[in-house]
């Protein structure tokens, strides 16, 4: 299928929602129907499934599969799912992708093949890695080219990609100097590049727009403050977006350098979405120190996550 062919073209905010787990560590169902509530009420154009922020390379197989079906049965459609489904197998990505489609979802992450700090795929093994997933499915496929895969994906390899295979055609863009690959992303490929979206928080946001991006993926943390700003920018009115996004990056960049993923969990706990804000072992807690910090800036923007359970 064409990119062309797609109902939708999608842009916005597409949070990525968190894992929850008990404190004894075992996934917490009823706390996971609770956090895509809160990112549906938050206003979210779409919300991402089983990616890094969401401790997916801490997740088994069946937990996996428990999720994807959980996920996509209660979303029912209210918006758009994209479920990530990067391995370094082609074969395991593959069916993970089809899985994927058959139980609704309506577009895939993947990362490049990799594993650890060494082991990568070369730029022919990269290409073949993505066109046998592409004509696997029918749904549309976001490539996610970040620094953890330690893979350089070239924009000639990317804007081949969205040529020449069926789906390619959205970018999440999370490399260091992310506003110039979408602006050289979006010369090169033209019209074929549909979705060029950044992510990391949401820490370069306003430079990404500016640069052509028409969506963000961040945390799920404050999707609705982020929101505004992708609105107000995409609609013309850039003074508003920098104004709105002036007031929130001081938020964003505490989540990005002091806390990571944990700090979706911490507001959302604090905000009675989840049951416990735990991270499975061997990622440590979040200090009280940097808790406290991240709560202290969070209430003074009163973002819908840290009231919505109360």
């Amino acid at each position: 299928m064409n990119p062309s062919e797609y109902i939708s073209t999608y842009r916005g905010v597409f949070p990525i929602a968190p894992t929850p787990f008990l404190e004894n560590g075992a996934l917490d169902l009823d706390s996971q129907k609770r956090v895509l509530d809160c990112m549906v009420d938050q206003g979210v154009d779409g919300i991402c499934i089983l990616a890094n922020y969401s401790e997916q390379f801490l997740l088994t197989d069946e937990e996996r599969d428990t999720l994807l079906e959980l996920c996509l049965n209660h979303v029912a459609g209210r918006v758009p799912v994209i479920v990530t489904c990067s391995h370094f197998s082609t074969r395991v990505a593959r069916e993970r992708a089809r899985r994927a489609e058959d139980f609704g979802a309506k577009m895939l992450m993947l990362m490049p093949p990799y594993h650890g700090a060494a082991l990568r795929a070369d730029e022919k093994g990269i290409f073949e890695h993505f066109e046998q997933i592409s004509e696997a499915v029918s749904i549309p496929i976001m490539i996610q080219d970040a620094p953890l895969s330690g893979v350089a994906l070239s924009l000639a390899l990317l804007v081949r990609m969205a040529r020449e295979l069926s789906g390619v055609s959205y970018f999440k863009i999370e490399m260091p100097g992310t506003a110039d690959k979408l602006r050289g992303l979006i010369a090169a490929g033209g019209n074929i590049i549909e979705g060029p979206f950044d992510g990391e928080e949401s820490i370069t946001l306003m430079a990404d727009l500016d640069a052509g991006a028409t969506g963000t993926m961040p945390s799920a943390m404050i999707p609705d403050l982020i929101k505004p700003v992708v609105e107000h920018h995409l609609a013309g009115n850039r003074d508003q977006a920098a104004e709105q996004y002036g007031r929130i990056l001081p938020l964003i960049n505490y989540e990005n350098r002091q806390c990571g993923l944990r700090a979706t969990k911490a507001i959302m706990f604090e905000g009675g979405v989840i049951s416990s804000d735990t991270v499975r072992h061997p990622l440590p807690p979040l200090s009280p120190e940097s808790r406290k910090g991240l709560l202290e800036l969070a209430r003074a923007q009163y973002p819908v996550a840290l009231n919505w359970g109360k």
